[in-house]
């Protein structure tokens, strides 16, 4: 196996997949609640915490996949944070025989054209390369973290960027990421999953757009989590795992 992965606990299998710029480190704080009753499986997409970096093309969907067969697990329930809620949106639409239930956090969108103050945001971090520290301070100084830069895991968030700018540096030149065709943005409506959609209501204006493109989706439900950033995971564990449960026992 490509990927490095934790597992904990007994149950039906859940799957955690972590944002861009972090590892499962992410889910720390969720992972102790959920394996109370789930098997929660864990892990460190490709180039992220302690998986090895791409050699040169990455297909997360993919090692999602790979993941599920050598652990011999015909269907789990998939959680996705940010692009990790992008991969399991891919993952359910390519593969919908494998997903129970699909659970997206303020997730990204194969497909969807982000507006220019985002896509300026992000390429300032990169032009301040190699300087990880003013990467950093530029990286912080958003709405994304507004929330979590003041609260007990800051410095877990701060951590886990200054890992992820110094691997970036070593990937290939020409390293790209392989997303399935159609975009998930045109497929939506073909989601078949039962899927729970979480925003917090300070996250950006953007991800509130990707949202409003779920819409499409067939059987879905969407919650608001107050006083919460992009960076749920961290600051509002426990709501996420009301909700989650919730979703679950719903049902089943």
């Amino acid at each position: 196996m490509d990927v490095y992965f934790e597992i904990t606990g007994n149950g039906h299998p859940v799957v955690l997949i972590h944002s861009g710029g972090s590892d499962m480190r992410l889910w720390k704080l969720l992972i102790p609640l959920l394996s109370k009753n789930y098997k929660v499986i864990s892990f460190d997409g490709s180039g992220a915490g302690k998986s090895p970096a791409p050699i040169k093309h990455a297909n997360y969907v993919e090692d999602v996949l790979s993941l599920l067969d050598y652990l011999e697990l015909n269907q789990a329930i998939l959680i996705g944070h940010s692009m990790g809620g992008q991969i399991a949106t891919d993952f359910a639409l390519n593969y919908p025989e494998r997903v129970s239930k699909l659970v997206l956090i303020a997730p990204s969108l194969t497909g969807f054209i982000y507006s220019k103050e985002f896509v300026q945001y992000h390429n300032k971090i990169l032009e301040a390369a190699p300087n990880i520290d003013m990467m950093l301070e530029l990286a912080l100084h958003s709405p994304t973290y507004q929330v979590v830069i003041n609260s007990p895991q800051k410095d877990l968030i701060v951590q886990m960027l200054r890992h992820h700018f110094e691997r970036i540096f070593k990937w290939p030149a020409d390293f790209c990421m392989n997303w399935p065709q159609p975009q998930a943005v045109e497929r939506l409506g073909e989601l078949k999953a039962e899927t729970l959609f979480m925003i917090g209501k300070k996250d950006l204006e953007d991800n509130f757009r990707v949202a409003d493109k779920f819409l499409k989706v067939p059987n879905i439900r969407f919650i608001e989590i107050e006083d919460a950033d992009h960076m749920i995971p961290l600051t509002h564990f426990e709501d996420l795992y009301q909700e989650i449960t919730t979703f679950i026992e719903d049902g089943s």
